[in-house]
């Protein structure tokens, strides 16, 4: 069994943008805020000790974003963190905007893009934040105005890097033309495998892939199913076993599960023990 204090390291490391190594499994803090990612969650304390958790683990790579909340996430993320670890990496992200619960409309205008960094950046105590994500690409805006901004951000020293966030492959071409891109965040997982074409692009172009919902808001896990079963014989949890197969599936992989809990923090994080062949990956993707 690994250390817990290293847990994460388990699950090796990718550097961003050839200077920020970090461990592959991360943490993901959307789930820390209220119902509908609106407002704050029932339990501040616990949100809290679960991200001081999640450090104790090895995690150095948080993500996040001004709209969880909004804001809920990146302020609990600098009450229970701040002064920040040497090493830990803090991504979060702008581009859209929130009238309610569960309502998402991308708003990409590059004085918005700015006054949603520097916000951050005051919310988050940082200097400079390490990495910045275009949560979605407006339709309304040209593509040069929005990656552009987020490129006059990095010349002036506030964002290290950029990443993008629900891209197609054309997408990301497009955008690394304007600057350089060393991430890109979209929904995969075991069952739902639609963005492959862009995690092989992105394995090509040594680019982060930062699978969202990695466990599809925990479907995969349910008890009975397939992947319970096969979880059993491994002497695993469901959970540990789809984030093993993502961890398996590229080394450009950098999977992010949430929870508000410590308990479901600390049984993800074992995820990065299991050590998957060949044919149990098979036989995952095929029960699946």
């Amino acid at each position: 069994m690994t250390d817990t204090t290293t847990l994460a390291a388990a699950s090796g490391t990718f550097t961003l943008g050839g200077d920020l190594t970090v461990h592959r499994l991360g943490f993901g803090s959307m789930q820390l805020t209220g119902k509908g990612v609106w407002g704050s969650p029932k339990d501040p304390d616990e949100a809290r000790r679960v991200l001081r958790r999640a450090v104790e683990l090895g995690v150095n790579l948080i993500d996040t974003a001004d709209s969880y909340g909004p804001y809920v996430a990146e302020e609990l993320i600098a009450e229970a963190l701040h002064p920040y670890r040497d090493g830990l990496v803090i991504a979060t992200k702008a581009g859209l905007t929130r009238t309610g619960p569960n309502v998402w409309p991308p708003l990409g205008r590059p004085e918005y893009l700015r006054q949603e960094a520097l916000m951050s950046l005051r919310r988050l105590k940082l200097d400079t934040i390490d990495l910045f994500q275009l949560h979605r690409i407006d339709p309304q805006v040209p593509l040069e105005d929005q990656v552009g901004e987020l490129k006059k951000l990095q010349d002036e020293g506030k964002i290290r890097h950029i990443g993008l966030s629900e891209v197609s492959v054309e997408q990301l071409q497009a955008a690394q033309a304007i600057a350089t891109i060393v991430s890109v965040q979209n929904l995969y997982n075991l069952a739902k495998r639609d963005a492959e074409p862009l995690l092989d692009y992105s394995e090509q172009q040594g680019i982060a892939f930062i699978p969202w919902f990695p466990l599809a808001t925990g479907g995969l896990a349910k008890p009975g199913g397939r992947l319970d079963e096969l979880a059993t014989k491994h002497h695993a949890s469901p959970s540990q076993l789809a984030l093993a197969w993502l961890l398996r599936r590229s080394p450009v992989m950098l999977p992010i599960p949430g929870t508000s809990s410590v308990a479901h923090l600390e049984d993800n994080m074992r995820a990065a023990e299991l050590d998957l062949s060949d044919d149990e990956v098979a036989e995952l993707e095929r029960a699946v």
